[in-house]
């Protein structure tokens, strides 16, 4: 009997278990985002504020105007800014950008000539009210410059403009939502550079040495080895080296202090964000009430 032909057939088996190694790159780069995103998450919620800022500060664009004429900007003549405008305590805006110079002119002042029969404290005394009057237009021109710059214009309630025996008292406090300084550093935000460049040009305009002091609230350091005091100091510091840089002359500066959290503003609220502030004073060369002479054993 013929026998048909012999078939064989061989039949696969699937192979059963790992199929590669790509799915262990996949999902080790799955667990990469994930820790990132986690980690992410994580700085958000342990960082300041303040840091956040300065963050967003460095990361903005700067924009390029595709005007050629310059007539839109504060120069272009006219500005327009509402009075009072109100801080945005939810977000702390910033300034990533140089500010244009604006035009701060503080009319001058004539200087009182002895008269006759005019006695020495009659003179002292006019000399006085002309450096009062000095002071008064100084802070006007301040004010003024601070509003009609629209990128400061969100600063003018943290510039406190004051008159004091000492002199004229211009300082820069903090507001909830709008810090000069990231939270315990020296560093101070782009904002805080450009309002005391215009602070620099007032003070540019008049004669009268200046005296520059340091403040924080009354918030303590984790670490023993820094305290409120180096914190104040090193901002004072930073302030000096900021309004030379803008041209004050260093000859000019009497005294740079740091004064930490001793001379709060709101003392009902040590940890108050206007406690956080740097104070400028233009010293009075002139007392408007001189103190009377003593002598020893009176």
């Amino acid at each position: 009997m013929a026998q048909g032909p012999i078939i064989i057939k061989r039949v696969k088996k699937a192979a059963h278990g790992h199929h590669g190694g790509a799915w262990k790159v996949a999902y080790a780069d799955f667990v990469t985002a994930m820790m990132a995103f986690f980690l992410l998450l994580w700085l958000l919620n342990a960082v300041t504020e303040e840091q956040l800022t300065g963050i967003a500060d460095y990361f903005a664009p700067v924009t390029v105007s595709s005007s050629t004429s310059g007539s839109s900007g504060p120069l272009g003549g006219t500005t327009f800014s509402p009075t009072g405008a109100m801080v945005n305590t939810t977000s702390s805006p910033t300034v990533s950008q140089a500010i244009p110079p604006a035009t701060i002119s503080i009319e001058e002042t004539t200087s009182p000539e002895p008269q006759e029969g005019m006695t020495e404290d009659q003179f002292l005394e006019a000399m006085a009210d002309r450096e009062q009057e000095q002071f008064e237009k100084a802070r006007d021109a301040l004010v003024k410059a601070v509003h009609s710059i629209p990128e400061l214009s969100k600063m003018a309630d943290s510039l406190l403009v004051d008159n004091t025996p000492e002199g004229l008292r211009i300082q820069i406090v903090d507001q909830e939502g709008l810090a000069m300084f990231p939270r315990g550093s020296s560093d101070m935000f782009g904002h805080t550079r450009a309002i005391l460049d215009l602070v620099g040009r007032v003070i540019n305009q008049l004669p009268q040495k200046i005296a520059i002091s340091g403040h924080t609230d009354s918030t303590k350091f984790s670490q023993s080895n820094y305290t409120n005091w180096e914190l104040s100091a090193e901002r004072a510091l930073a302030t000096r080296r900021t309004l030379v840089g803008s041209g004050v002359p260093d000859a000019r500066i009497n005294r740079v202090v740091g004064k930490a959290d001793q001379e709060p503003l709101a003392a009902d609220d040590p940890t108050s964000p206007t406690n956080r502030r740097i104070s400028i004073i233009l010293l009075r060369e002139n007392d408007l009430k001189p103190p009377p002479a003593t002598t020893v054993g009176d």
